[in-house]
This record gives structure tokens, C-alpha cells and sequence, in this order.
């Protein structure tokens, strides 16, 4: 692992790293917030998964969830949203190819060699930090959370993987990918054509099958021109059809950037930590 940058924030650090993936094969770049409350021992994580066009650098520089993370004595992780380099397949839409893994393991070519971000984000980064980090995070008290195509990964990986993480959340999730453009292109692409392939990638449905075992959080601006992509309605009838303990709100106003996330983020990592520290 390799140290892009370090910066004081909030009387903890805010760092940007670098390190080669065998999931992805490639360099991979990610962000680490550590709070204060670090230095004095392991401290919870909160992995926060972002969207589509997005690096780590977007939610680490525009959500400002470094003040409420210190505050709460929580460590924040921003990974990549896909792999990237050269020899990394692409596309020319803005939602297929690097900047748009959308959290799966690629099947199909081009994208097999390379986009394999589910076991990046679930498996090998978090083996990453346990070894670099020793100490400071503690890896087995885990949230998840995410910002639309992030949102979509933050909660069909926690509702898949129960015993690795205790919270989720998400701002306005796609929540039916099997049932919209934002989902049936680029798992098609993906995993191929045969829907059944798919497997369990669309959380209203995991929702339905499988349930959480703790409470839901997802906030959701009414004014998101891409609401009939998101398809937040399929999410809530999906809890109120399962009785899942879910807190979906649609907030008046707001729209699908980094000022709705960033003004609903406190509350966010509030709800983890009090899970996580719990």
C-alpha cells in the first residue's frame, strides 16, 4: 500500500491510498478517514459506496461526513466505483465501464479480467485495512452505506452478507435495478443476458426474500430527476410486504447531488454508530 495523502480533518486523518488488487487487476485508489478516537484503540467503519461517474474523491471531498464520523468515533471508507488503467475495458456511456462496476463480479467479456468490485469492496479491501490499519479499525463492527449506484451496492451487499456488516443505509438507492434501465443494461452487460444469472443483485427482491436483521435507512430527495430509474416504490412495497424495519423518506426539495447527501449524511452516521458502537 502506498500513501497518496494525508491531511489533518476534524482532529483525525483524512488519507488517500493506493494499492494492486488481484480482484480488480489493477492499482486501485481509496480513501481512509480515521478519527480522533482511533489513537486510543479500534475504532467501527463505515464503508460508504458511491455512484455512478464517481472515484473515491467525490464523496470524500463533497459529503462531509468527516465532522459527524469524529464526532461518533467512526472511520470512514471511500472506495474506488471501478477499476481503472489502460488496459481496463470501457465504454463510451457514462453509466457502463470504469466509473459504473455497479458492485458485481463480471462474467461476460470485456469485463471479466477486470471488474470484479463485489469481492473488492466485500473481501479484499477490508483484508487490506485489517493488516494496514491494525489497531485503529476495527473490522468487525462494519455499516454500509451508499449514494445511488453505491446505494444499490451498500444494500444488496449488506442483505447478502448479514454476518459482515451490522448497518445499512442508503441516498436515493437504485432499488430495482432488475426492473430498470439503471440495472437491466449494465448486468446484462456483466453477467449476460440470462436474467437467472443476475442471481442476488436487486434489493427490492432481497428484501422481500431474505430481510435484514436490524433497521433500513434510506433517504430519498422528492425533486431527483432520476426517480423513475431509482425506483424507490418497489423498495418501500417490498419492506411493508416482508414487515422489515425500514425508515424510507422522501425529502421535499431536494434533488439527486451532493448537497442532499451531504445534508442528510450526519444523520447517517449517527444511526450507524449508535448500531455500531452499540
Amino acid at each position: 500500500m502506498e500513501t497518496v495523502s494525508e491531511n489533518a480533518c476534524f482532529g483525525g486523518t483524512q488519507g488517500v491510498y493506493t494499492a494492486a488488487s488481484q480482484a480488480c487487476a489493477c492499482d486501485m485508489t481509496f480513501a481512509v478517514y480515521t478519527p480522533p478516537q482511533a489513537g486510543d484503540g479500534p475504532v467501527p467503519v463505515l464503508w460508504y459506496l458511491s455512484g455512478l461517474t464517481c472515484t473515491h474523491a467525490n464523496a470524500m471531498e463533497k459529503a462531509g461526513a468527516q465532522r459527524a464520523a469524529a464526532e461518533h468515533g467512526v472511520a470512514l471508507v471511500f472506495p474506488d466505483t471501478s477499476p481503472r488503467g489502460d488496459d481496463v475495458a470501457d465504454d463510451d456511456a457514462y453509466d457502463l465501464g470504469k466509473g459504473a462496476g455497479f458492485y458485481v463480479n463480471a462474467t461476460q467479456a470485456p469485463w471479466k479480467p477486470h471488474f470484479n468490485m463485489l469481492s473488492y469492496v466485500r473481501d479484499e479491501l477490508p483484508a487490506l485495512l485489517r493488516a494496514q490499519f491494525s489497531g485503529k479499525l476495527d473490522l468487525d463492527r462494519c455499516g454500509i452505506t451508499g449514494h445511488s449506484m453505491g446505494g444499490h451496492g451498500a444494500l444488496t451487499i449488506a442483505l447478502n452478507n448479514p454476518d459482515k456488516y451490522r448497518s445499512v443505509s442508503a441516498f436515493a438507492p437504485i432499488c430495482n435495478p432488475h426492473g430498470s434501465d439503471w440495472g437491466r443494461k449494465q448486468l446484462s452487460a456483466y453477467l449476460g443476458d440470462d436474467e437467472s444469472a443476475w442471481g442476488d443483485t436487486d434489493a427490492s427482491k432481497l428484501v422481500r426474500e431474505k430481510g435484514w436483521h436490524g433497521p433500513i435507512l434510506v433517504d430519498q430527495g422528492d425533486a431527483d430527476n432520476f426517480l423513475d430509474l431509482l425506483k424507490t416504490r418497489s423498495l418501500i412495497d417490498a419492506c411493508e410486504a416482508k414487515g422489515q424495519d425500514a425508515t424510507i423518506t422522501m425529502r421535499p426539495g431536494y434533488d439527486h447531488s451532493y448537497w442532499f447527501v451531504s445534508t442528510f449524511i450526519p444523520d447517517h452516521v449517527a444511526f450507524h454508530a449508535a448500531i455500531l458502537n452499540g
